[in-house]
This record gives C-alpha cells, sequence and structure tokens, in this order.
C-alpha cells in the first residue's frame, strides 16, 4: 500500500511539474494574445492621429495659399508695395523709379541745350509664380521713350527668370545681357548720374534673348551663357524680330573667392565676359545707324554725338566683344574698374575692314557718414533725413576717369554731317574722348536721393584734321525716387 501511494505521489508530483508549464504558456499566451490585440490598437490610433494631421497641413497650407499678406520694401531693390501668399511663394510687387534732371552745359560749343530732362520714368512690376518663378515688367517713358518709339521699344525689361537650383536659373525676355558690370547694376544704384562711355559706347544695354546662368561653388563663382538678338555698341534692342536674322552669344565668369569670410577682400569680385556675333546692315536704310548695324559715339552727357559712321558704311561680319571687370569695397570704400573692346567687321562701297575701339573706366567712391559700401545694393542711411535735425542722410563723393579710344582707321568711314548741336563744331569727329568727373551723392533715405556730377571731356583729333574738337562741360543735377 505504502508502494502504491509512493508511485501514486511520485506520479502526481511528475504530473504537476509537467503541467506547471503548460498553464504558465497557456497563461503567457493569453496575455500575448492581450498585448497583440493592444499594439494592434495602438497601431491603428496612431495611424488615425497621423492621417488627422496629415489632413490638418493640408487644411493649412490650403489657407496659406489664400491667405493675402501686404507688403512693402521688402527686399533690396525697394520693390515697393505688393501682396503675397502667406507661405511667400506667390507674390506680386509695384515699384517704380523716376529720375529728373537738370542738366547744364556751360561751354557755347554744345549749344543752348541746357535745361530739365525726365531721365527715366519706369513703374515696375515684378513677383514669384509657386516659388519658381520671377517675373518683371518694366516700361520706359523717360527721354521721349514709348511704347511705339522707333528707336527704343519702350520696354526696359520685360522677362521670366525660372530659379530651378541656385547653379541652375534659367532666363528668357527683354533685359541686361550678362557682359557689362557697372551695366548689370540697377540704375538706382549706380554712382554716377550717367553711365560711363563703356557701358553707353560699347557694350549691349539691353537686348531679347534667352541666358542660363546661376551660381557655383558655395555662390562664390557666377556663370552666364546666353543667345540673344544681337544689338549695336551701347543699343537697346527693339520688341520685334532681329532685321539681319543673326543672334549674339555670350559668355561671363565673374568670382567672388573670399565671399562670405572675415577677409578684407570678402567684397572682392572680377570676371570677363565676351560676346560674338555676325552683323550685316541693310542698303535700304543707309542713314540709319539701326540698319546700317554700326553705332555713334556720344560724349558722357550724352547730348553730342563726338563719331558717327557716313552714309554707306555698313556692318559686314563678325563683332567681337571683351570686357574684363572687377570691383572692390572694403567699409565705406568702393572701386570699380572695367575695360571694354570691339572688333567690327565693316563694308564701304567695295571696302571691306575691320576696326578696333575700345573704351575704359574707373570710378571710386567714399560714404562720408560711414555707411557700409557694396556692390549693386542700395545705401541705407544710418540715419535717414529728418526735418527736427535728428538724421541727416547718407553723403558719398564719387570720382571718375574714362576713356574712349577709335581705331586710326575710322577717319575713312566718319559722317562729315556728325550729328552735333552747333554748326560751329559739325564735322569735328574726334578718335579719342577723355572724361573726368566727380560727383556728390546725398541719400535722404533708402528711397530718395539727391544728386550733383561734373565731368569735363577732352578730344583728340584724327591725325589728318588740323582743328581739335573743343572740350565739353556737362554739370548734372538728379532728384531721385525708387521704391
Amino acid at each position: 500500500m505504502q508502494v502504491k501511494f509512493t508511485k501514486f505521489a511520485t506520479a502526481l508530483i511528475a504530473a504537476g511539474f509537467v503541467l506547471l508549464p503548460i498553464a504558465a504558456y497557456a497563461n503567457d499566451s493569453n496575455e500575448l494574445e492581450q498585448l497583440r490585440s493592444l499594439v494592434q490598437e495602438l497601431d491603428q490610433k496612431v495611424k488615425v492621429l497621423v492621417r488627422k494631421n496629415e489632413l490638418a497641413d493640408e487644411v493649412a497650407t490650403l489657407k496659406n495659399q489664400e491667405t493675402s499678406i501686404v507688403t512693402s520694401n521688402q527686399d533690396k531693390y525697394n520693390s515697393g508695395f505688393g501682396i503675397q501668399s502667406a507661405d511667400g511663394k506667390n507674390k506680386i510687387q509695384f515699384g517704380g523709379l523716376l529720375q529728373l534732371d537738370n542738366r547744364r552745359y556751360p561751354s557755347a560749343n554744345e549749344g543752348n541745350i541746357s535745361g530739365f530732362d525726365v531721365r527715366r520714368i519706369r513703374p515696375i512690376i515684378q513677383g514669384t509664380l509657386d516659388g519658381i518663378y520671377d517675373f518683371k515688367f518694366a516700361p520706359e517713358y523717360g527721354d521721349n521713350k514709348f511704347a511705339s518709339s522707333a528707336t527704343n521699344g519702350g520696354i526696359a525689361d520685360a522677362f521670366i527668370n525660372a530659379r530651378f537650383k541656385p547653379w541652375l536659373q534659367l532666363q528668357a525676355g527683354k533685359f541686361a545681357p550678362d557682359v557689362g558690370l557697372e551695366r548689370l547694376e540697377s540704375s538706382n544704384f549706380n554712382k554716377f548720374i550717367e553711365l560711363s562711355t563703356v557701358s553707353n559706347n560699347i557694350l549691349p544695354n539691353r537686348d531679347l534673348g534667352v541666358s542660363l546662368h546661376g551660381n557655383l561653388i558655395d555662390n562664390t563663382l557666377y556663370y552666364a551663357v546666353g543667345v540673344y538678338q544681337g544689338v549695336v555698341d551701347g543699343g537697346d534692342a527693339l520688341t520685334s524680330q532681329s532685321y539681319n536674322g543673326n543672334n549674339e552669344y555670350t559668355a561671363r565668369l565673374f568670382a567672388t573667392p573670399f565671399r562670405g569670410t572675415d577677409s578684407a577682400f570678402s567684397d572682392l569680385g572680377f570676371g570677363i565676359a565676351v560676346t560674338h556675333d555676325h552683323g550685316y546692315g541693310s542698303s535700304t536704310a543707309a542713314t540709319s545707324t539701326t540698319n546700317s548695324g554700326l553705332p555713334s559715339y556720344k560724349a558722357p552727357g550724352q547730348a553730342s554725338t563726338f563719331f558717327a559712321y557716313a552714309s554707306g558704311v555698313y556692318a559686314n561680319g563678325s563683332r567681337n566683344r571683351l570686357t574684363p571687370q572687377a570691383y572692390y569695397y572694403f567699409g565705406p570704400f568702393g572701386v570699380i574698374a572695367e575695360y571694354a573692346s570691339v572688333r567690327q567687321d565693316i563694308i564701304s562701297g567695295s571696302t571691306l575692314d575691320s576696326l578696333n575701339n575700345n573704351a575704359w573706366e574707373v570710378t571710386g567712391s567714399w560714404l562720408l557718414t560711414g555707411e557700409n559700401a557694396t556692390h549693386n545694393n542700395p545705401v541705407s542711411p544710418n540715419m535717414p533725413f529728418s526735418s527736427n535735425g535728428d538724421g541727416w542722410g547718407a553723403w558719398e563723393v564719387v570720382a571718375r576717369f574714362q576713356e574712349t579710344n577709335l581705331d586710326k582707321k575710322a577717319l575713312s568711314y566718319v559722317s562729315t554731317t556728325t550729328p552735333l548741336s552747333t554748326s560751329s563744331i559739325t564735322g569735328l569727329a574726334a578718335r579719342t574722348a577723355k572724361t573726368w568727373g566727380a560727383g556728390i551723392n546725398w541719400y535722404l533715405s533708402k528711397n530718395l536721393k539727391l544728386a550733383t556730377n561734373f565731368e569735363v571731356t577732352s578730344y583728340d583729333k584724327f591725325s589728318l584734321q588740323t582743328v581739335t574738337r573743343p572740350d565739353e562741360k556737362f554739370i548734372d543735377s538728379r532728384l531721385q525716387l525708387a521704391f
């Protein structure tokens, strides 16, 4: 009996050891099922919450796109007033540039041409679409320019620029080609009232075309290549098809190697640009500089011409320009230097020839009131002018020397009826014009500027001339409003 009981007890104990893990396993399985269900439930709740947040973000995005914000002076170009979406991806801005001049020519040889002049009247509409596509439209009404003008399309700028990447941007329309350093400055930031003869006599003003451009190597190297309609030296393209059907090709590299550093050369920039095209004049309009494919060269004051090609002389072949350029700014001081040369093929009767003309300039500036000078940026006075005497704005002195040199062979092709102001100097063409000038700029605010310049130009005659062209003195004052 004892043995049976012992065997029975042993069997019970053994069974207990076997059943224990089975029971434990059963309990664990239940808990695991419960945990699995709980995890699935929590996962579903998380998914619901995530979707709710996504829907909330979508609604917020739609509201942002629908919400308008009124803005003013929101970028360096004093872009006036505008409306933009809350996310800033869509905006339109309204601004303008007004330049009122009083021009004086003390020397009698320039004739009685002193007086007031509205140099620029330029309403500006610009903006951005989808955060990528910038646009600008700026009609031009100054100096009697208007929409149907024969010498100017009445449009300063009309273009679209697509910013796909900082290094990949595409611009198309009418604008200043990426060639001249001074010309690429906004008109309201130029140090002198009139641009240098490098810009006005050699390099293109504005043209119709397409430009691929962008910034490389942490914004220290800018590149641009373009295809344009092509204009004469200093020319402004019409907003219509080219009369000769040829394109002009341009390329430019500009480096600012120390940008963004604490170096004294952080505002040093230098580069080079080239243009190439084939220009052919039209024999149907020999007296028109537009249809002849050739320019005339003006004095710095832009009121008189010191060289014009004779009737029957046309562009006939390649036109190649080269322009090294540089600027440097340090504290209140600044300097810009630029050289430009052009090789122009021409024809006169049965005579083929090539002329080499060039110009160069150096401009220095100093902000007496201590503001920092920078390239292509507005001067923001530390203490804007106030009628109660709390501020007197920013004061700047500027100086410039510039020179234009025409090929010695050009005398063979000069007009003897050059369109000058008075008969006393008709026909006195010059092959070299040297100008020194000085001026003072008073920035009452970021938007309002008063300027006065004094310039003297001396001329060198061609070797076969017995009388030289007299010096030209030019005083110009300007009231400028940019917003």
